[in-house]
């Protein structure tokens, strides 16, 4: 945060030369120079750069209010917020203003009686951007004195004023937020009536209190957010509202696993211990981001709901912290994450989706698990050859030996949670059929990932109906 300006009365602000522009021009040309100077002004969002964004630097040079459109978990808030980064750090509003008041342009009572009564030497005090951030989720008990204020019946008798009298007014949420960003968020569960109150203030900055109207033109950028379910599910953004908001953006969860994926590097909250003493293959990763994929496509989930990106966030923050509370029982100083410890990641799936009937039929545990089994499925055949229901006769398919390795004095394989690491590799290695088919298909597969690669075979295999595997309270069984 640089200095404040220590400029302290209107007149010192006038010799200054001091220039007050609106909020929306302050964007706009703090962007102009960002956009000039090859700036990425919304750092840590991907996978936008090419769709949201852009329309979204459109929508502020155009000095337009913003309707953000698309499910949960789609950085809708975070990109309003980030939008402080461009408005300019200090402002400067007269002293004791509960709305901001712009010393050259006031318009409340309080700051015009103020100057003209103490001219050039009227205090003034700065606002910090971080400051000029206003947020209120919409629910449908909010009223308009939430949103715009309200008679203060006790102001009015003390002060002998008719309710008539600007005077007695407590402002509400949107006046206090003048000369700011002021974010609605689900718009369409905000009753019908009180989005009408918002009409005016977005087109002629008139506001109507208890039946008295009350001109005020404040300066505000309105950002929007809204669920397109919302609109029939619970309500809907009336339409002389919509048609005076300028732009309505349309955001989406990442197009591919390498987005995702860094969504998730980036906004994991990590131990620093888990992050040194803990190693994760780059197929857990990607294989945790497929369970999203996964979870948006399945029959099982809720499509109209959204499965959010905070999925894979606390899925992976519980995939570590898994493999973290196994080290810590083992004693092992140092840990590889394994599939098995995928069995962690459940409360965080079932936590994040919304089940059709069908699911809830299934129950919840058993479609995270569904979930998994098909992630790995899906992610099994960019690594090994496909696995074929019916294999011709008298020819050996790529993975018969070590369909043939249980099939021999009925072996079987037993994964616990809590074994380790050495009992863990001891256990894989009894499968020498698992290294051959590393070695033939994925050579170069990393050392400290081998482990992890012998077990995803296993589990691949069993998702296509090669192996079975059961699971018991502290483990995996194959066979």
């Amino acid at each position: 945060m640089t200095v404040k300006p220590n400029i302290t009365t209107l007149g010192s602000l006038k010799e200054s030369g001091y220039t007050i522009k609106s909020i929306k021009d302050e964007l706009r040309d703090n962007l102009i120079i960002k956009i000039r100077n090859k700036e990425n002004v919304f750092e840590g969002i991907f996978g936008y750069e090419t769709t949201v964004i852009p329309q979204l630097e459109h929508a502020i040079l155009s000095r337009h209010n913003i309707n953000l459109l698309g499910l949960r978990g789609q950085a809708k808030t975070r990109l309003a917020r980030m939008m402080t980064t461009l408005l300019d750090e200090w402002i400067p509003y007269v002293s004791g203003s509960e709305i901001n008041d712009d010393p050259f342009n006031p318009i409340s009572r309080y700051a015009k009686e103020l100057i003209e009564k103490d001219g050039d030497h009227t205090p003034i005090e700065w606002l910090h951007r971080d400051e000029r951030f206003f947020e209120k989720l919409a629910t449908p008990d909010v009223t308009v004195a939430d949103l715009i204020g309200d008679v203060d019946p006790i102001k009015a008798a003390n002060l002998k004023l008719s309710y008539a009298d600007d005077r007695v007014i407590h402002f509400g949420m949107i006046p206090r937020a003048n000369r700011s960003i002021f974010v609605i968020n689900e718009l369409p569960d905000l009753q019908a009536r009180i989005q009408v109150s918002l009409f005016n203030i977005l087109q002629e900055g008139d506001v109507q209190i208890r039946g008295f109207k009350v001109r005020m033109p404040l300066d505000i950028q309105f950002v929007f957010t809204a669920n397109p379910e919302d609109y029939t599910n619970r309500g809907s953004i009336v339409t002389p509202l919509k048609d005076r908001i300028g732009s309505q953006i349309l955001t989406h969860y990442p197009e591919n696993i390498h987005v995702a994926k860094e969504i998730t590097k980036y906004e994991s909250s990590l131990d620093s211990r888990q992050n040194s003493g803990i190693y994760v293959p780059e197929l857990a990763k990607d294989l945790l981001e497929q369970i999203g994929f996964e979870a948006r496509d399945s029959e099982f989930v809720d499509y109209k709901s959204g499965v959010s990106a905070r999925m894979s966030i606390t899925a992976f923050e519980n995939l570590l912290s898994t493999a973290e509370r196994r080290s810590l029982l083992t004693g092992d100083e140092k840990t590889s994450v394994r599939l098995s410890d995928f069995m962690g990641v459940i409360p965080a799936i079932t936590g994040k989706v919304e089940l059709v009937y069908e699911g809830e039929q299934e129950g919840a545990e058993a479609v995270a698990q569904m979930l998994i089994d098909n992630a790995i499925k899906t992610l099994f055949t960019m690594y090994f050859p496909k696995v074929e229901k019916l294999e011709k006769k008298d020819i050996a398919g790529p993975f018969q030996q070590i369909t043939e390795w249980f099939l021999e004095d009925d072996g079987f394989i037993e994964i616990t949670d809590e074994s380790s690491d050495e009992i863990y590799a001891k256990t894989l290695s009894r499968i020498s059929a698992l290294d051959k088919i590393i070695e033939k298909y994925q050579p170069d597969t990393r050392k400290e990932d081998l482990l992890f690669m012998k077990e995803f075979i296993l589990w691949g295999l069993s998702a296509n109906k090669k192996l079975n595997k059961e699971r018991f309270r502290s483990g995996v069984f194959f066979s």
